[in-house]
């Protein structure tokens, strides 16, 4: 993120007010609803960062699903899209895996801008340019329901131990 925008929405769901912490040690306060946005057939969300998750590319579908505005995306760090819900340690496998300069996929609860929230099954590449990494490219398509509902018990655990 390059700026704390406040955002005023009104929830339309029960909600929690919470504010997420960041490994760089911003801080942001989120509205959260209990509420899925359900992923359309047929769509694929693409983005493209540079090394450290800034936003360079954002899809029109990316646009869509996220509830944000394009400007909004550009030029922020990934992380806008951390559902409180996800451990720390999906993210750690993550820039695990593309820091070794290979192929991660995995299942992801987004927080949208509205403050409800949506599953991916998600692919993230790291994109090398002369022997170098100049950033990643992630592309998100829809995932199984029966997946959905595995990973969302298996990160409420993850979670659980990770805040003891």
């Amino acid at each position: 993120m390059t700026d704390m925008r406040e955002v005023d929405l009104v929830p339309t769901a029960p909600h929690r007010e919470l504010t997420l912490g960041y490994h760089d040690g911003r801080t942001r306060r989120v509205l959260v609803i209990d509420e899925e946005v359900p992923y359309p057939d047929g769509m694929l969300i693409v983005s493209r960062t540079d090394p450290t998750g800034i936003i360079t590319h954002a899809n029109q579908a990316f646009v869509d699903l996220s509830g944000y505005e394009r400007d909004e995306l550009i030029g922020e760090n990934h992380c806008i899209l951390r559902h409180p819900d996800m451990p720390a340690a999906a993210f750690r496998d993550l820039w695990d895996t593309v820091g070794r300069g290979a192929k991660w996929q995995g299942y992801v609860k987004n927080l949208r801008k509205d403050g409800a929230h949506y599953w991916v099954f998600a692919t993230a590449i790291p994109n090398v340019r002369d022997g170098r990494v100049v950033g990643y490219t992630s592309v998100r398509r829809k995932p199984s329901r029966a997946k959905v509902n595995e990973y969302a018990a298996l990160y409420a655990l993850m979670r659980a131990e990770e805040l003891k």
